[in-house]
This record gives C-alpha cells, structure tokens and sequence, in this order.
C-alpha cells in the first residue's frame, strides 16, 4: 500500500532518479519500519525541494555525512 504520491511530485520537482533513490534509500533508514512515515518524509523532502526551500544536495547532506 502506498500513501503518497511521491513520485509525481520528485518528477515535477526535477530530481533525478539516482539522487531520489538516494532520498529514498535515507528516509528509509531514518524510517525502516513505518512505511507512513518514511513515505511522508519522503514526499516533504521532495515538496521542499520543488518549492525552492531545499536543494537536492542539502537534503543529501546527512547521507553524506554518514559517509565520511
């Protein structure tokens, strides 16, 4: 079952696929259990990042910086 349509609103906000897997493979983690709310942070990051409030790379950063 999914919740949201974060797929829509990741392709109106432009974000490519490889940086949205990303997205997504970091909201898993933070959410490895609650598919709500793993699909809602989703979508906000992804709504953030269509309006203009967020850059696809700030919204990265914590992936990023698990990776250092």
């Amino acid at each position: 079952m999914r919740f949201f349509d974060s797929e829509k609103v990741a392709s109106e906000a432009n974000i490519p696929p490889d940086k949205l897997e990303k997205l997504r493979h970091l909201m898993r983690k933070e959410f490895p259990r609650d598919e709500m709310m793993y699909e809602l942070h989703l979508l906000r990051a992804c709504m953030a990042i269509k309006g203009g409030v967020l850059t696809v790379e700030e919204a990265l950063r914590p992936l990023q910086a698990g990776m250092a």
